[in-house]
């Protein structure tokens, strides 16, 4: 196993789940993160039982930041007129931005296809019967 595929597992493994203070019991407050800055507050106080508090340390490692799960370097690709042969299939991923339509989604990813290119989010064709 190389050193990647472990600080990848890393981070998967260390991911944490911080929610908002109190979050499960009031229906207007969402469980995304806040920091909490009231007086009394338990969890600003670092009170174990009431919950994580977002701090350094919890972060991934630094060499696996900013990739994908599968260990490829995320590319976003806005326009069909991007020149797709400059990314290296064993380093890039590419990702479809969502404002592109259904012809054009196809173009690129055909090109992906043809180039070896993983497409992190292809179009779903449903088969018809």
């Amino acid at each position: 196993m190389s050193e990647k595929d472990r600080l990848l597992r890393v981070r998967r493994r260390e991911r944490r789940d911080f929610k908002r203070h109190e979050s499960h019991k009031k229906k207007k407050l969402d469980a995304k993160w806040r920091r909490p800055r009231g007086l009394h507050n338990k969890m600003r106080k670092h009170i174990r039982d009431k919950g994580r508090y977002v701090k350094s340390g919890f972060g991934s490692p630094r060499w696996v930041r900013g990739l994908h799960a599968s260990g490829l370097k995320e590319v976003l690709v806005t326009s069909h007129k991007i020149n797709l042969e400059a990314f290296d299939p064993a380093d890039c991923a590419i990702r479809i931005a969502s404002g592109i339509g259904k012809r054009k989604r196809l173009l690129i990813e055909d090109r992906a296809n043809k180039l070896g290119l993983k497409v992190l989010n292809p179009l779903k064709i449903e088969k018809q019967e």
